[in-house]
């Protein structure tokens, strides 16, 4: 099992959410989060004042899905989230032990 975190923009979860649902995936976790990468935030004027916004919205997004299912997932977020402009954000893979569903106790692949 692999579980899969993609950080970006937030007008780009539905689209996303959409890519994702067309495939049959239905669950995952969405946090709204704040962060910046290489764009280092941006500034702004407020009342006159000149202000650096160091840190912008972004959405993450978190699904556990099966070994053979993770690769066409990542490549659907990639296709929906992309602008082509910096802060399009990152996806992030990493490798699951195990996962439980606590209401059936079923494990592995049959608890995601």
């Amino acid at each position: 099992m692999k579980k899969i975190e993609a950080i970006n923009k937030p007008f780009k979860l539905e689209e996303v959410k959409d890519a994702l649902g067309d495939m049959g995936i239905e669950g995952m976790t969405v946090s709204e989060v704040k962060g910046f990468g290489r764009q280092k935030g941006h500034t702004e004027i407020y009342r006159g004042s000149e202000y650096t916004v160091d840190f912008l919205p972004k959405i993450k997004l978190e699904i556990v899905l099966g070994d053979n299912q993770w690769e066409p997932a990542v490549a659907a977020i990639i296709k929906a989230a992309k602008t082509g402009k910096i802060g399009d954000g990152k996806v992030f893979v990493y490798s699951i032990e195990q996962a439980i569903r606590i209401r059936t106790e079923e494990k592995g692949d049959q608890a995601v």
